[in-house]
């Protein structure tokens, strides 16, 4: 039985919605956009095409997926497709399947292993978190001809944040994930022309919004977003260019350390007593499947490599290394000195390591005019960049870093112990020093004959 139904025209960036072809497609990025439209339409419209189709549209709450899905549906559906209130489902005459479901709490997706859907909406995917992102990808699954796809929608924000970046934004893969799989369609509330015509005050709402949801709602920025810890954060200012830093700096690597992650880093400290993080170490059962984790004589290893021949003035490490086990009676930190990395105790105060980062992150004017943070990172340093912006407040410390996503704070962990730390200045050496130290080690015969 053909299923025939009118709708306005999709516009430009929802047309590549309804088109892409990738096994995973994200739509979104900022409000406005019409990505709940895109779902209630991409959904039918391929119920239609493919007879006996499965498909599952999900939203956090059942509040969420009532009124964002299935009352417009009902009413768009009407004379179409039958609706069975008691397991919310569409049922096609073809024999075509829209199931609705939500994920309110972590546990809520377990009822969906074992199922199997063709294609899955996760309409506002930035409320899931991986876990529930992973457990859904395991039910895209068939035994017939139908296209296997997940349709994602979302804003920047949410518990999902850094997953959904990583994936689409950054497109940072892990082994297993094709980045051929993988498209994201940008789309902002001016790409909206039927919202623009019909509430054009609209953008100006979103334009009186507080810092963080304005960027977030507005400019779909995914390095701003409502509920950053560190918004002091930018990558414009953050980031620099890398270059060969001299030797006389100051040298230090600041770490944390389980079996779950080692997170390291290179920091060095100029005369001006800013601080540039030059190099990372990060390895950890939290890297998913592949990764078992460093002993601690591997992390050892893995931290003098870090430090090269530089000379380093401290090794800092958070005061819990230094707990004795019972059945030994050594500490982690015995045993990294056995292996030759001999530890410096910082000081673990979430709260005023916190701070002391947000201190060195925050632009202050310098003696030549400009406006430069105390701490800049090299681009090769991925994990610190990636993490630190991606910190959220824990809502019931206000003063504290969320521990979920838990993968997310090792390497921010790492750099509190060294924020909070009394470094010192690096020392460059005189001109008049140099000269002295290189006559006393060059033999008479390969000194130059004149020296300033």
């Amino acid at each position: 039985m053909a299923i025939e139904i009118k709708y306005p025209q999709p516009q430009p960036k929802q047309e590549l919605f309804f088109s892409a072809r990738e096994r995973y497609v994200c739509y979104g990025g900022a409000r406005g956009g019409g990505k709940s439209w895109c779902v209630r339409h991409k959904a039918v419209l391929m119920a239609a095409r493919y007879a006996g189709i499965r498909m599952l549209i999900l939203r956090r709450t059942l509040v969420e997926l009532r009124e964002n899905h299935i009352r417009p549906m009902r009413a768009m559906l009407k004379g179409v497709a039958d609706y069975r209130a008691t397991d919310k489902t569409f049922e096609f005459p073809n024999g075509s399947l829209i199931v609705f479901g939500y994920c309110d709490g972590e546990s809520d997706v377990d009822q969906y292993q074992g199922q199997e859907y063709d294609v899955i909406f996760m309409d506002e995917a930035t409320h899931f978190t991986e876990y529930q992102y992973a457990t859904l990808t395991a039910c895209l699954r068939g035994a017939n001809d139908f296209p296997k796809r997940m349709y994602l929608t979302c804003n920047p924000g949410g518990p999902g944040h850094a997953w959904v970046k990583r994936l689409f934004i950054d497109r940072d893969f892990r082994e297993g994930e094709r980045p051929e799989d993988y498209v994201f369609i940008p789309a902002k509330v001016t790409d909206n022309r039927v919202l623009m015509e019909k509430d054009p005050e609209y953008v100006r709402r979103l334009d009186n919004l507080p810092r963080g949801l304005r960027e977030a709602w507005r400019d779909g920025k995914w390095d701003v977003f409502v509920g950053q810890f560190f918004t002091e954060w930018d990558r414009d200012r953050h980031v620099v260019e890398a270059f060969q830093p001299p030797s006389w700096w100051r040298w230090y690597v600041t770490m944390d350390y389980g079996l779950d992650m080692l997170a390291a880093l290179l920091i060095g400290v100029d005369e001006k007593g800013d601080a540039y993080v030059v190099g990372e170490v990060y390895e950890g059962r939290d890297l998913g499947d592949g990764h078992d984790g460093l002993i601690v004589s591997e992390a050892a290893k893995a931290v003098i490599e870090l430090a090269g021949e530089r000379v380093i003035t401290a090794y800092l490490a958070p005061p819990d290394l230094w707990n004795a086990r019972q059945e030994t009676g050594r500490s982690v930190a015995d045993i990294f000195a056995e292996h030759g990395v001999y530890l410096t105790r910082t000081s673990n105060d979430r709260v005023d390591g916190w701070m002391a980062v947000k201190e060195w992150l925050k632009p202050r004017i310098c003696e030549d005019g400009a406006e430069r943070p105390r701490l800049r990172f090299f681009p090769n340093c991925r994990n610190i960049i990636r993490t630190l912006p991606l910190l959220q407040y824990d809502e019931r410390r206000p003063n504290d870093v969320s521990n979920s996503p838990h993968e997310l704070t090792h390497a921010p962990d790492a750099l509190r112990g060294f924020c909070v730390y009394r470094t010192i200045k690096g020392n460059e050496p005189a001109a008049q020093t140099r000269v002295k130290l290189i006559d006393r080690l060059e033999p008479k015969s390969k000194r130059r004959r004149t020296r300033t």
